[in-house]
């Protein structure tokens, strides 16, 4: 189906013509149109175009509105103060306009990006035979939003997960698997996620032990980290019995995030291992990076130390090692010549900002990044605990992705259990509405807060039925299929011709920006615009529930409209809610 106009463009459309009519050259000039508790919208572009040229304000907005057709879309305009154009809309052009986007049951009306492109996501990268932490949560939560904002606003969107899966430390590993060859071995049965990961801990414990005690596996191990580099076949089998045994684990932890993560998808840093060379050889040909005491350096003249000499981004050791800066500029040459990226996503904390500001300018000045393609890294801070510090164990260490998951499904199917008797849920919905309650909240949390910031890990206040939770949302969601359950006969039929009372008009003006709101989000990055979208929605619906009943409207006609206004809303939440990653059961 065609998209949706929203009523907010549609007035700016009729504002814009009467303001070019009225001063031809304003012709084009922005209206400054918003949202207004004085009327539906205000407009305070005439104050500048008055000013710009020489003329009263007032006068000029009201020689505006006298050329302003109303009727349609616009129901009443008045000038207001010294020279703001308050605009109220139809109720008819509301219900139309709400009627247009619940027919186009997939998009709700929301119409693509202008200019779709495509985009490189890096995201959700965590370390081979390593336990993913509350660190890794936040690149893996704010990315498959953005990944699920981008492709719905038709985005052509390439994932990567650039896992930690080559290095020094391997040495060590594949040293002790080759000495005690059945460690990993499933004996053709299928392991769990856990019992992947308690392997490789295990492993990993005994092979750091070996290591800090006897010199001459010490000596072995780092030969290893040779042959692994070299390419050695044995060696490399070795090594991606571990990258398989960390995979297990991995799918694991994401199917227990509700996300999707494919198996093509996942190039870690061993997969630009054949460009290495190359990608420096390149760089140093083209004098964008020098040798530095037998390092290969980029210098920068605005990067510098405490001491104020400046900080190279160094892209080969001395030793001839390579570096994150390496293996970074050649991932960018592939997604750039390769996989034809318009746009350079990478979803990463906030404290590795000064490197990739280093890798992009370096990836610049050698051409691999011309005007053409975008390069952003969409930094995010840290997850604190109750007292505002890093999150933490009571013994001071990393919390375990997993068991923060499991907590916080433990908790919700607590709240969700409370609540079963009078919804009628069996032990199975209670099961999985307590499993979608609890992952959503995790999510909704750290979407709800824009990313750059520090935000607090409270599992109570997650939970919660009140405030600006995820449950809250699926609440609302729930109540309204409750609704629409108990409706007997009565279908949701959109009536144009009704009048609408103030809290309807507040629900449907509010329904009417999902589009909008959508394509800005999703151009910007920034999922919690969303999610402050959606739950202002949520309270829009609580209001209009408390001011208006639906199945004991006064008329057929009007049961009718308000049960179309509440099925848009819950269609509404339900496909926000989505490209939050948040399910939203049915009974709650």
């Amino acid at each position: 189906m065609a998209p949706v106009t929203s009523l907010s463009h549609s007035v700016e459309q009729h504002l814009a013509s009467a303001l070019s009519a009225t001063l031809p050259e304003a012709a084009g000039a922005d209206p400054l149109l918003r949202r207004s508790d004085r009327a539906d919208f205000q407009a305070n572009g005439i104050l500048a175009l008055a000013k710009k040229a020489k003329a009263n304000p007032r006068e000029l907005a009201t020689q505006v509105v006298s050329r302003v057709v109303t009727g349609g879309v616009l129901g009443d305009i008045e000038v207001s103060g010294p020279g703001f154009l308050n605009v109220t809309v139809t109720d008819r052009a509301i219900t139309e306009n709400l009627a247009a986007r619940y027919a186009d049951t997939d998009r709700l009306g929301v119409p693509h990006a202008d200019a779709p492109g495509t985009t490189v996501i890096d995201y959700a990268q965590p370390n081979v035979a390593k336990e993913m932490h509350v660190g890794h949560l936040r690149s893996a939560v704010i990315g498959d939003a953005v990944v699920q904002l981008l492709e719905f606003t038709g985005q052509t969107v390439v994932r990567r997960h650039h896992i930690g899966d080559w290095g020094t430390q391997f040495g060590m590993l594949i040293q002790y698997l080759d000495e005690h060859p059945h460690e990993l071995d499933h004996k053709e049965s299928e392991v769990s996620g856990e019992e992947a990961m308690s392997n490789l801990d295990r492993l990993y414990k005994a092979a750091r032990k070996l290591f800090d005690a006897d010199e001459e596996f010490k000596t072995r191990a780092r030969r290893r980290v040779v042959d692994l580099q070299a390419g050695d076949p044995h060696t490399l089998a070795m090594w991606q019995k571990f990258v398989d045994e960390s995979k297990i684990y991995f799918f694991s932890v994401f199917e227990k995030l509700d996300m999707e993560i494919r198996d093509a998808d996942i190039v870690g840093e061993s997969g630009y291992n054949d460009m290495l060379a190359e990608t420096c050889r390149l760089l140093e040909e083209s004098g964008v990076a020098v040798r530095s005491e037998g390092a290969l350096c980029v210098f920068f003249d605005d990067v510098k130390g405490p001491d104020g000499n400046p900080v190279p981004l160094i892209v080969q050791k001395s030793d001839g090692g390579y570096g994150y800066a390496a293996t970074d500029l050649s991932a960018i040459r592939d997604r750039v010549h390769n996989l034809k990226a318009n746009t350079l996503l990478y979803v990463v904390d906030a404290r590795q900002s000064l490197h990739f500001k280093m890798v992009f300018e370096t990836a610049r000045r050698a051409g691999w990044l011309d005007g053409d393609v975008k390069t952003h890294q969409l930094a995010f801070g840290t997850v604190l605990g109750k007292d505002g510090k890093p999150f933490k164990t009571r013994e001071g260490e990393t919390v375990k992705l997993v068991d923060l998951l499991d907590e916080a499904v433990e908790r919700a199917t607590a709240v969700v259990r409370e609540k079963a008797e009078k919804v009628g849920l069996s032990e199975q919905e209670i099961v999985e509405n307590g499993r979608y309650v609890g992952i959503g909240a995790v999510k909704y949390a750290d979407l709800s807060t824009s990313a750059v910031r520090d935000y607090k890990f409270d599992l109570d206040q997650m939970v919660s039925l009140n405030g600006d939770t995820s449950v809250y949302l699926q609440y609302a969601y729930a109540r309204v299929q409750s609704i629409l359950r108990k409706s007997g006969e009565a279908r949701p039929v959109a009536h144009p011709e009704l009048e609408l009372a103030p809290a309807e008009r507040a629900l449907g003006l509010h329904l009417d920006q999902f589009g909008e709101t959508v394509l800005e989000v999703a151009a910007s990055y920034e999922p919690h615009k969303l999610a402050a979208y959606l739950y202002q929605l949520a309270s829009h619906l609580t209001a209009f529930y408390d001011q208006c009943p639906v199945l004991k409207a006064d008329t057929p006609e009007q049961v009718e409209n308000r049960l179309f206004l509440v099925d848009l809303t819950a269609r509404t939440l339900h496909r926000g809610m989505a490209l939050l990653g948040i399910r939203t059961p049915e009974k709650l």
